[in-house]
């Protein structure tokens, strides 16, 4: 409490100054200071601006800019691709993630030109990084935030109405929900310290009990986390969670945490993922650390786009793209189609027989069934209208009575009649005055749509 008086003294909520750092204990030496966090954000986006941008979230509880890095080929502009994003710092007291993900960036940078799965990435994905979603947190050297609430325990439950009340909600929280409501994340994982294991939903359980609680998407979750475990130095090996993984429940149920608000409410696959068994480790282990863990990275970003099935939906009559939805049979979770370019991306486990259904209000909904190998599949719907009874009356103006409805139908057509004639008239004489010999059929002739099949 003596720190943060001090700094609310010192700074009176602008940004933290590298000064202010040495009222903290030793353990954040060798590691960056938040102003070092963002003069390295800065200087990425300088040095890599033509696969970067740098853009900000929102503001901690003491106004530090929670930044984020893009990478990609067409950073900032809407592509038929999926997005993926790390978040690290959720806990102030874990700042192994935010030091990654930094090291993580400018690798990709310095190397997308002659590795291929960095090529992969920058060309077929938008990857989005927040190196620190708790910069308060890390300043005070303690879990919670400024305000010394758990970001990890912030987010609305689907269980308890936990955090419900938007008011009391923390900033950094709020930030990253809106940022999930403004942009469509595939995929994502978070970076804590403590344990090493790749963790799934669910993270709780309806009776708060510590047992095996799956998600509809179960068999999903584990492959991604088992991607990210197997391609890790040791997590794999673990005797602790067979295989590097476990499910969240299982390991100590919590609620009101970020993975399972990503799941439910932003279509986004999720994992927490352990990358420390110490949560402050000396700094001059980072470097070992970043070995252990680079592939991991990589890999788990790069199965956005070499595994589940991707595509578009389009519509038979005008071939435009339709915003719709992606269901598979049996398993209760829908995946939406971008707004602009109406592209999915649904994570799925390989090796599985799967129904697919793509559906879009007013149209026919279209169901294909496929075996899903190891590699991505790419599966696009045309979808045909629904078509409407002709001479259904009752059906298109929804009347509900009956002996007044025939009568009011039919006055209403006789008016519009008549308003029509009106209004053709005084068209037709305008345009003889003016002396216009035209066809007037032929411009008002709608041109042709075109038709995809």
């Amino acid at each position: 409490m003596v720190v943060e008086l001090v700094f609310r003294i010192l700074l009176g909520g602008s940004y933290f100054q590298d000064k202010q750092s040495k009222l903290s204990d030793d353990r954040a030496k060798g590691y960056m200071t938040n102003s070092d966090l963002e003069k390295a954000v800065k200087e990425f986006g300088r040095r890599c601006s033509n696969i970067s941008r740098i853009y900000s979230i929102g503001k901690s509880v003491h106004g530090v800019p929670l930044w984020v890095i893009e990478i990609s080929d067409k950073p900032g502009e809407e592509e038929p691709e999926p997005a993926f994003k790390f978040v690290g710092n959720v806990h102030g007291d874990e700042p192994v993630g935010r030091e990654l993900l930094l090291r993580l960036a400018n690798w990709i940078c310095d190397n997308y030109i002659k590795d291929s799965l960095a090529r992969l990435i920058v060309e077929n994905i938008h990857l989005h990084i927040l190196p620190s979603m708790n910069p308060d947190g890390y300043f005070l050297r303690r879990r919670g935030n400024a305000n010394n609430i758990d970001l990890n325990r912030d987010f609305p439950d689907q269980f308890f109405p936990v955090n419900n009340d938007i008011n009391a909600r923390q900033p950094e929280t709020r930030a990253v929900m809106n940022w999930l409501r403004e942009m469509q994340f595939a995929g994502s994982a978070s970076l804590h310290g403590g344990a090493l294991v790749a963790n799934y939903p669910w993270d709780g359980t309806e009776d708060k009990r510590r047992n095996y609680y799956a998600c509809p998407d179960d068999d999903t979750f584990r492959f991604m986390a088992s991607i990210y475990s197997h391609s890790h130095h040791n997590m794999s090996l673990s005797t602790e969670f067979p295989g590097g993984i476990t499910n969240g429940a299982l390991w100590y149920p919590i609620y009101g945490g970020m993975q399972d608000w990503n799941y439910i409410h932003a279509g986004c696959f999720e994992l927490t993922l352990e990358i420390s068994d110490n949560k402050w480790p000396n700094a001059n282990e980072i470097p070992t650390l970043w070995e252990y863990n680079k592939m991991s990275l990589l890999n788990l970003a790069a199965s956005l786009v070499k595994t589940g099935i991707h595509g578009r939906i389009f519509s038979s009559d005008s071939g435009m793209p339709l915003p719709g939805s992606i269901t598979i049979k049996g398993i209760n979770y829908t995946v939406k189609a971008g707004k602009g370019f109406a592209d999915y991306h649904r994570l799925l486990a390989p090796g599985e027989r799967y129904e697919v259904v793509a559906t879009m209000p007013g149209y026919k909904p279209k169901t294909t069934r496929i075996s899903l190998d190891e590699a991505a599949m790419t599966l696009d719907f045309i979808l045909d209208p629904e078509v409407t009874t002709k001479g259904s009356l009752r059906s298109i103006n929804d009347c509900r009575c009956e002996s007044n409805c025939g009568l009011e139908f039919f006055w209403r057509v006789h008016t519009e009649v008549y308003f029509i004639l009106i209004v053709v008239s005084v068209f037709l004489c305008f345009l003889l005055k003016r002396r216009m010999k035209i066809n007037i059929l032929n411009h008002r002739q709608l041109p042709k749509r075109s038709v995809q099949v």
